[in-house]
């Protein structure tokens, strides 16, 4: 194994491997520590029919099996490690610390995504892909004239439910309190939608079905009573979280605890570069995730043919 690395990637979704790829493509050594729980958010999704290249759709985990292949099919070396830890005080001798074991690199990627925030319910893992959803553009079309429900206030709460507007029949909004925290102009679209009503002071405490989801228990939050609703998919969209804790103190956050980018793809550490969505809040997709991934490559490999000059 290489005494040191020209890049190590952290993180294995979209933007790592994909960045693996474009790196080892460029004769870089290339590290990639994608964790226990390899592959990110695509692990967890059922059909993707959303990115470019397959017509009929396919599988998450067969995706980001494909693209794992495709990285270590050029020469790139995988870790099923989780970091524990990072230093990035000296630039061109960056630490990485997984399992125990110390890797040496000369540029750093950061691809540790978001985890979505989940109701945390015992129903509602098993029923991922089945009717429980993070995402509205990724799978807003299985839900053609069907009942669902989103949970949050917020403007991604707004935004999922008109996506889904355009898909299912009708759209509940569920909130624990009696007022959105979404922007103005976003509480318009919504109150101005047909299809979409909200339910009040209320909250999910159960999600129901065998094999889909067929509806849910929502419990009024002042009175204590519960009812159950029958309803075809359930959107939760009470937020999302970087996984930068580790580079607290190694890298700026923003006030969300994303990663702060400054042209293009580089941190505010020399040699350090961020893909996905550990710094985009915004689109949230393997798409986009995937040509993160792409930048952050190229632009650690000009960072390195530059420090060579």
């Amino acid at each position: 194994m290489n005494d040191i690395f020209d890049v190590i990637i952290i993180g294995s979704g979209p933007a790592g491997l994909t960045a693996g790829i474009y790196t080892t493509r460029a004769s870089l050594s290339t590290l990639i520590i994608g964790g226990t729980a390899w592959g990110g958010q695509l692990m967890l999704t059922t059909e993707v029919e959303n990115f470019p290249g397959f017509p009929e759709g396919i599988m998450g985990p067969e995706l980001i099996g494909k693209i794992r292949k495709q990285a270590e099919r050029f020469g790139a070396v995988f870790k099923e490690e989780d970091v524990e830890s990072v230093d990035f005080e000296v630039v061109g001798d960056f630490r990485v610390v997984g399992d125990g074991e110390q890797y040496k690199g000369r540029s750093i990627i950061i691809a540790t995504g978001a985890q979505t925030q989940w109701l945390n319910l015992p129903t509602e893992k098993r029923l991922i892909g089945r009717g429980v959803s993070s995402c509205a553009p990724c799978d807003a079309p299985f839900f053609k004239e069907k009942e669902v429900i989103v949970v949050g206030g917020g403007d991604s709460a707004m935004e999922e439910a008109l996506v889904l507007s355009r898909f299912a029949t009708s759209v509940k909004i569920v909130h624990r309190r009696n007022a959105f925290r979404a922007s103005e102009i976003m509480q318009k679209k919504v109150f101005d939608n047909p299809k979409i009503s909200v339910i009040w002071n209320s909250e999910v405490v159960d999600i129901l079905g065998e094999e889909k989801v067929t509806g849910v228990k929502l419990k009024d939050v002042g009175t204590g009573e519960t009812k159950e609703v029958r309803i075809d998919g359930v959107f939760v969209a009470i937020g999302h979280k970087p996984a930068t804790e580790i580079y607290s103190g190694q890298v700026e956050l923003d006030e969300k605890e994303y990663i702060k980018v400054y042209d293009h793809t580089r941190t505010s550490k020399v040699g350090v570069f961020v893909a996905g969505d550990v710094h985009d809040y915004r689109y949230k997709q393997a798409i986009t995730a995937a040509a993160f991934g792409c930048m952050a490559a190229m632009d650690a490999e000009k960072w390195l043919e530059e420090r060579k000059s």
